[in-house]
């Protein structure tokens, strides 16, 4: 999909070639669905996130059985915002209001903060309230 000419186009451009030649990302699109912004998702090459009750079951596993329970990647939800923007808990509800989620985990979207030098951040955003993660 080709975005028009316009900032956000630019931004989410930036975030696109970023995760896909520098963080060999693949199978990427760019969703400009019903949202406020458009989406990009795609196939990182490991996951990114586990939850927390996996990420318990994972290492209960681990210590019953001494085996690493291999956890395969899936595809992500990317926004791309330029850090000068202002951004409100509505906006960004609106955003994952237009996600179409199927499955028994929290809706999440990884927001790709770009600055001026063409620097990407990237957090993790969960809809809702998600235990910390264990360290």
């Amino acid at each position: 999909m080709t975005l028009p000419d316009s900032p956000v186009a630019h931004v989410t451009t930036t975030v696109l070639r970023n995760l896909e030649d520098q963080h060999d990302w693949v199978d990427l699109q760019i969703h400009d669905a019903s949202g406020p912004r458009p989406l990009i998702r795609g196939l990182p090459p490991r996951r990114l996130y586990i939850h927390p009750d996996d990420q318990i079951a994972a290492l209960a596993n681990e210590d019953a059985t001494s085996q690493q329970i291999t956890q395969e990647a899936e595809h992500e939800w990317v926004m791309a915002v330029h850090h000068k923007e202002k951004w409100t808990l509505r906006a960004f509800a609106a955003v994952f209001d237009s996600i179409q989620h199927s499955g028994p985990r929290e809706k999440r979207i990884l927001l790709a903060t770009v600055h001026n030098d063409s620097t990407v951040v990237y957090y993790f955003m969960h809809e809702g309230m998600v235990k910390p993660r264990q360290n």
